[in-house]
């Protein structure tokens, strides 16, 4: 919990805002970028209008450094066969999306499902919906298209997890879910003690995501929450793509206003409680 010395400064940084706090056993830092603030970019800017766009939320996918970025594409979006120099994971939050060996047969995923793409890998990407919008994550960079011919087999194999395959556990089954109404998943962790979940929040949520983790950050894949966090003068309207992240001890306040459910994916080094 947050002592009563709470130092706060708001900052513009682009266009998130910044917190800092200090809590009674350490400082901590939380930052906010509601989906309407994202600064877009092109993917490729050398190919312009013809490349997806893309927009880093945290990191630098031009250099070696873990990075989180959202990446839209146009409807009948569908690339040469290539491979990637890195691992990459996505995250379907908008329209139809496949991701799978150049012969493969489509199989669209729709929000909320959950991908792997190995390096190294040939493959190609396609989108169907009238928008589509993915959370795509690397743990290295720079994020590179390379052509097929240089194919190579990292050891890693591809995960398609179509959303309607995921299991969803609830807080009989998971330590770490103390709220009736929330539900979560783990999707993925690594050797570097990191690992990736998401969670469902239902309609008329109100509660809190506690956390003391050195890394935390969260993307709302799907609905829409208001965030309020100790050290923030107003409520924050999160749209699906919106991002939250955080240092040290931290507690979220989250609201689920909607009539559908809310569902964030989170990238953690630490346990984290939702209640």
């Amino acid at each position: 919990m947050f002592s009563s010395r709470l130092f706060c400064a708001l900052m513009v940084a682009g266009t998130a805002t910044v917190v800092n706090a200090d809590t009674e056993n350490s400082g901590s830092l939380v930052k906010v970028v509601p989906a309407d603030d994202v600064e877009w970019g092109y993917l490729n800017p050398l190919r312009g209008v013809l490349s997806p766009g893309a927009a880093d939320l945290w990191g630098d996918r031009t250099t070696d450094s873990a990075t989180g970025m959202l990446v839209r594409f146009k409807q009948g979006f569908e690339s040469p066969p290539h491979i990637h120099n890195i691992t990459y994971r996505g995250v379907v939050i908008e329209g139809l999306m496949h991701n799978d060996d150049p012969d493969a047969q489509k199989m669209w995923m729709p929000p909320g499902s959950f991908w792997t793409q190995p390096a190294g890998e040939d493959h190609t990407t396609a989108a169907n919906g009238d928008t589509n919008l993915i959370y795509l994550e690397i743990d290295s960079g720079p994020y590179l298209v390379k052509p097929s011919d240089e194919k190579f087999d990292n050891g890693e194999r591809p995960l398609n997890l179509h959303e309607t395959n995921i299991v969803w556990l609830n807080n009989s089954e998971l330590h770490n879910i103390e709220a009736d109404n929330v539900e979560a998943t783990f999707v993925w962790d690594s050797d570097a003690d990191v690992g990736g979940s998401m969670i469902k929040i239902a309609s008329g949520f109100e509660g809190e995501i506690s956390t003391n983790a050195s890394e935390f950050r969260a993307v709302v894949i799907g609905g829409e929450v208001t965030y309020q966090a100790k050290g923030l003068d107003t409520e924050k309207h999160l749209e699906a793509g919106s991002y939250i992240e955080s240092t040290g001890r931290f507690t979220h306040r989250i609201a689920n206003d909607s009539d559908r459910v809310a569902t964030l994916y989170i990238r953690t080094n630490s346990r984290y409680t939702v209640k």
